[in-house]
């Protein structure tokens, strides 16, 4: 399937374009950072701090159940920032998200635990979480913009990836902080007052990221579009995105599943299934998270960089058939026991599965969206199906329970999911970018008719 239907347009290039990057990089790095600090203390601490009086199974599904509520105020964030990204700007909307997120993230530190308030320690954390989320659904689809909409576009798909790598690294730096006071501290230590120390180190990303993003550039295709005229009386980006693009969101909703499904399995769900199912040491799966990250740092670029000569399609039909593969086979390596084995189980899944499908997730999903409607598009695309992976620890945890403590229902689970996802990715056909409104129909048109050229010739 052809991808390049028009020649590439110069972008920003040079010290201007680094700084687009960087800003997209520091509020991505402060999402991801706050994210997976949130997931490794709801696998590792928050059981026995805010659901002492369960058995400890039960008190695991609770923990990942706050989790997992932040993930259903996710889309009403994409919603309302996705409406101000297109229609006020993504830089604006993406300074409010910033302070959202890395505030209700800082505020987590101050909670009392179970023993001390009772009831309302589960509950403020879950207000927080849940304020969280409103922030963190506005944050992806207007980060991944900042870069992409700026950039040379045979370059989209290589510097839209960098600050994708800001995933490996907020997995990174969640799962060696903790990793390092774990190991400094004692167990009564770590769960006192330890646990809340990645939390605290969130305000200082906060100022940097806040920094960053305030001397950032609008990015030049949405100046590009308040050049031209305006309707009067536009229609809502939400209600413009389901009558031009149908089709186009409901794959990307699907695309969409298996990278984050994944993603939690291996990570939040993965971390406490070999520390308390294998009754392995935390340092385990944390070390081996750790590595797995840092490999990602190089994998995510390196695997932009070639998608844009494959074309951003492929890679991504690859990372969601390696899921499918893999969904057994990382249950038996874990299974082992062997340390190394499971971190090489760790790297593979990470690394070949949702690293590979996120590092070129916001330049496809990009070329399925006008401009008018870009922000809303990913922004909904992403964070809907963000619900069934942030729900995703909670079911495993479940099916776990439900399996006697196989994990073969999980891995099911996992292998359809990522069934759905390549069949989605499969029927993608990516637009040009700079698509204006009154233009899609005619190049989707285009299109199909080059496709039947190409076949007759």
């Amino acid at each position: 399937m052809s991808e390049r239907l028009h020649e590439p347009t110069a972008g920003l290039s040079g010290k201007a374009m680094r700084r687009v990057v960087w800003g997209s990089f520091a509020g991505a790095l402060l999402e991801w950072y706050d994210f997976f600090i949130f997931g490794t203390a709801a696998g590792l601490v928050f059981a026995p701090l805010f659901f002492p009086d369960s058995d400890p199974s039960v008190g695991v599904i609770a923990a990942f159940a706050t989790f997992g509520v932040g993930f259903l105020t996710r889309p009403l964030g994409g919603i309302v920032f996705g409406h101000f990204g297109d229609r006020v700007g993504r830089k604006i909307t993406l300074i409010w998200t910033l302070g959202i997120v890395g505030t209700s993230t800082f505020l987590i530190k101050f909670i009392p635990t179970y023993n001390d308030i009772g009831i309302w320690a589960p509950l403020l954390l879950m207000v927080l979480r849940l304020i969280q989320g409103i922030g963190l659904g506005g944050e992806y689809g207007g980060a991944a913009l900042m870069t992409i909409e700026s950039a040379p576009q045979k370059k989209r798909g290589f510097l839209g990836s960098l600050p994708q790598t800001a995933a490996s690294v907020g997995i990174m730096l969640a799962t060696g902080i903790f990793a390092l006071c774990n190991h400094l501290l004692t167990q009564e230590q770590f769960l006192a007052w330890g646990w809340r120390i990645p939390f605290w180190l969130s305000a200082l990303m906060l100022a940097v990221g806040m920094f960053i993003r305030l001397h950032t550039e609008e990015t030049l295709d949405f100046k590009h579009r308040q050049t031209k005229p305006q309707e009067k009386k536009a229609p809502l980006p939400l209600i413009e995105l389901f009558r031009k693009h149908p089709k186009n969101i409901s794959l990307a909703l699907g695309a969409r599943l298996a990278e984050s499904v994944s993603s939690n399995i291996i990570n939040a769900f993965g971390i406490v299934y070999i520390s308390t199912q294998l009754a392995l040491s935390r340092d385990v799966p944390l070390t081996g998270m750790l590595i797995a990250s840092a490999i990602g740092i190089a994998i995510c670029p390196l695997v932009g960089w070639i998608s844009d000569r494959t074309g951003q399609r492929k890679i991504y039909l690859l990372g969601a058939g390696f899921c499918v593969l893999f969904a057994f086979p990382f249950f038996l390596l874990l299974g082992t026991k062997s340390v190394a084995i499971i971190w090489i189980s760790m790297i593979l899944g990470y690394n070949f599965g949702p690293t590979m499908m996120f590092a070129v997730q916001p330049t496809l999903f990009t070329r399925m969206f006008g401009t008018q409607v870009r922000y809303t598009g990913l922004s909904f695309a992403y964070q809907v199906s963000a619900i069934l992976g942030g729900m995703s620890p909670l079911i495993a945890s479940s099916l776990l329970a439900l399996g006697g403590g196989e994990p073969w229902y999980v891995a099911t689970f996992l292998f359809f999911i990522s069934v759905v996802s390549f069949v989605c990715v499969w029927f993608i056909e990516p637009l040009p970018l700079n698509t204006s409104p009154g233009k899609t129909q005619q190049l989707t048109h285009d299109y199909h008719f080059l496709r039947k050229q190409s076949h007759e010739q």
